[in-house]
């Protein structure tokens, strides 16, 4: 650039060491065309500051007093102060010419920081764009518009066993295809022809030969780059010999052909045991399971009828027998119970009745599920904080079947809150007008669930209960329950800290996905 009216001109105040580095990390050719900006001049009373010595090796006129630079013919446009002190900027700033702008000490040296950090940031990605380019086993060659190769990297020399000197100079199609002319019109077409045209990468299977003139398979992708103006300044050839793999890929595939004929013959064999032996499990576990804990409860019932007989029979119905037969009578009220809601979820589980959807009021049928539990969340000593949002949107559903859901999470959470000293049962009722569903939250602090027992949580059968206490249907009917109303039922607790159940359902359901 000679026309120096198109270049702005920047002078430095302060000739010390931060002065210098920004000379040297800067200060560059200023002939280039796309240079707009250069530094001219530093000033330092100091003539053997560092930043004075380095600006006089450079070339740049150096001055003892910043008055200096308001010399039109300078022709500086900025002054930026390289050393602290307010007063001295002030100085500049109330003598200096309108047309000059200036740049605080502190101002630069906070854009000069960010500047650095970048600069490191940029050093060392390219730092590690090195080690990646020479650690890349593809060829990499440059190569002119006119077919000449530029510049090749070490995988392609290697490889194809050249040197330097025989490839770097010479017309790709030379050293390729060991011809004398372009491979333009041939069956196979370069693929730069193709990237000329199409201006776009390129990708082709091409055959080449190497020094000792065998042939290879070459897999070849052409990135040409252009220039402002859309002319085409080079290409990049990356590509890879893939001729062994082509031999290795062929003998792969036969064997896989043999290996699937002998595995699809196993599988045929072996299928229809598969399906007889999982069907005989999944009925094992699920009759052992279900004998297990409808026996505990009859069993218990028994013992009190027997015990009831006994002391009818020997003692007679008396006074002092009132108070203990009514004590039996709701053990074995809350054993038939219990047989009862195994019965249920066993029912609710094979998912044989139909469902019928309506409205369904969820504040209405926390406080119902609330009342019937009344008596559990008493005896465990479990306070209930509602947040029911007003005006909730009604979700289509089945009463009774979100109201199992909410029994089973509300009897999970006693259970988890026994041996707490303040238990505190949180019921959240919330419209969420983003996704247009009602949310409702059950959290507890009780003793929480282990993370590795999270992700089994609402599979059949799986249970953390102690024996007797469940046969691990609950949550799995509740998440076939809320899947089946188009929901989302999901799960967050720690150990020590509680369990939250969250339940997301939809407010309204498609017309065919009712009953």
């Amino acid at each position: 650039m000679t026309d120096d009216q198109t270049i702005f001109n920047v002078a430095l105040v302060g000739g010390g060491d931060f002065c210098k580095e920004v000379l040297r990390k800067t200060t560059s050719n200023f002939s280039q065309e796309d240079i707009q900006a250069r530094f001219c001049a530093v000033v330092d009373p100091d003539r053997q500051a560092p930043g004075m010595v380095l600006a006089r090796k450079l070339g740049l006129k150096t001055f003892s007093d910043y008055r200096e630079l308001f010399d039109p013919r300078h022709g500086i446009g900025l002054i930026i102060v390289t050393m602290p002190g307010d007063s001295f900027f002030v100085d500049i700033l109330r003598a200096r010419p309108e047309h000059i702008r200036l740049l605080a000490y502190d101002v630069f040296l906070m854009m000069w920081r960010a500047i650095t950090v970048e600069e490191e940031r940029l050093r060392k990605r390219n730092k590690e764009f090195e080690m990646i380019f020479n650690g890349i086993q593809d060829f990499l060659l440059v190569i002119s518009p006119d077919m000449t190769i530029d510049d090749v990297n070490q995988s392609f020399l290697d490889q194809m066993g050249y040197t330097e000197d025989e490839v770097i100079g010479r017309k790709c199609y030379e050293v390729f295809q060991a011809a004398n002319r372009g491979c333009k019109g041939k069956v196979v077409e370069c693929p730069l022809y193709e990237s000329v045209r199409t201006k776009a990468v390129t990708t082709r299977l091409m055959t080449r030969v190497n020094s000792q003139m065998k042939i290879r398979i070459i897999e070849v992708t052409i990135h040409p780059i252009f220039e402002k103006d859309g002319r085409i300044s080079k290409f990049i050839e990356i590509s890879r010999d893939i001729t062994e793999r082509r031999k290795e890929e062929e003998e792969i595939t036969r064997r896989l052909e043999k290996m699937v004929d002998d595995r699809t013959r196993q599988l045929r064999e072996t299928h229809a045991k598969l399906i007889h032996q999982d069907k005989m499990a999944s009925l094992g576990k699920l009759s052992a399971s279900v004998v297990h804990e409808i026996n505990n409860p009859i069993a218990g019932i028994l013992n009190l009828i027997l015990l009831i007989k006994r002391i009818s029979t020997e003692d007679g119905v008396g006074g002092e027998n009132l108070e203990q037969f009514s004590d039996y009578l709701a053990l074995m009220e809350t054993e038939t119970r219990r047989v009862s809601r195994i019965v249920s979820n066993l029912l609710a589980f094979s998912r044989q009745a139909k469902i019928a959807f309506n409205p369904v009021d969820i504040p209405r049928l926390v406080e119902k599920t609330l009342i019937i539990n009344q008596n559990l969340l008493k005896i465990n000593g479990i306070r209930v904080e509602k947040k029911l949002a007003p005006d909730l949107p009604r979700p289509v559903g089945s009463e009774d079947q979100l109201q199992q859901v909410f029994m089973n999470i509300v009897s999970n959470a006693a259970e988890a809150m026994e041996a707490t000293p303040e238990a505190v049962l949180t019921i959240e009722a919330v419209h969420t007008n983003d996704d247009g569903k009602v949310r409702i939250l059950f959290k507890d602090n009780g003793v929480g669930i282990p993370g590795e027992n999270l992700s089994h949580l609402f599979e059949p059968f799986f249970t953390t209960k102690k024996k007797g206490k469940g046969v691990g249907l609950g949550l799995s009917v509740a998440y076939g329950i809320i899947e089946e109303h188009g929901g989302q039922i999901s799960v967050a607790s720690r150990p020590g800290e509680g369990t939250t159940f969250v339940i997301d359902l939809p407010v309204s359901r498609k017309t065919e996905d009712a009953g």
